[in-house]
C-alpha cells in the first residue's frame, strides 16, 4: 500500500505569518500551487490557501478602487487570513488515510510533518496521479 512519502511533494515553498498576502499570491502563482504552508521559526503555524486569500479580499458588500486593493494586498498579513494549526499527516500515513482526511475536511492538502519538521505537502492532486499511474500499468482493474 502507498504511503504518502511515497506521494508527497518534498521539496515545499512556504511563508512566514507576517509577510504581506501579496507575497502568499505571487508564491503561490508562480509555483502553480493552491496552497502554502505557514512557518514561522521553524513551525509550522498554519497554512494558507488560495480560497483563505479570496474570503480575506472580497467582501459582497464593498467594492475596493484599485489603490485600495493595491494597500491591501501589501499591509494584510497572512497570519490574519491563515488557518491556524492545520491538520497534518506523517510520511508514514497510508495514502488512502491521507485521501479520506480531505475528503471529509473538504480540504485540497495536508502538510506532512515528521516529528516537528515540515517535509512535505500532500494533495489530492498528488494522489489522483498516483491513481492514474495504477490504472495505466494495471488496465485490467479499470474495467
Amino acid at each position: 500500500m502507498a504511503r504518502v512519502r511515497d506521494l508527497m511533494q518534498p521539496n515545499v515553498v512556504t511563508i512566514g505569518p507576517d509577510q504581506p498576502i501579496f507575497e502568499a499570491i505571487k508564491k503561490m502563482a508562480a509555483g502553480k500551487f493552491r496552497r502554502l504552508p505557514v512557518m514561522d521559526k521553524g513551525r509550522l503555524v498554519g497554512i494558507i490557501s488560495d480560497r483563505d486569500l479570496r474570503r480575506a479580499l472580497k467582501s459582497p458588500i464593498i467594492m475596493y478602487e484599485k489603490p485600495i486593493a493595491n494597500y491591501l494586498l501589501r499591509e494584510t498579513k497572512v497570519g490574519s487570513c491563515m488557518t491556524m494549526h492545520p491538520l497534518t499527516v506523517s510520511p508514514d500515513t497510508d495514502a488512502i488515510e491521507a485521501a479520506g482526511i480531505m475528503e471529509h475536511k473538504k480540504i485540497g492538502g495536508l502538510p506532512v510533518v515528521e516529528g516537528s519538521r515540515l517535509v512535505g505537502v500532500i494533495t489530492l492532486s498528488d494522489l489522483i496521479n498516483f491513481l492514474i499511474q495504477a490504472f495505466e500499468e494495471n488496465p485490467q482493474g479499470s474495467g
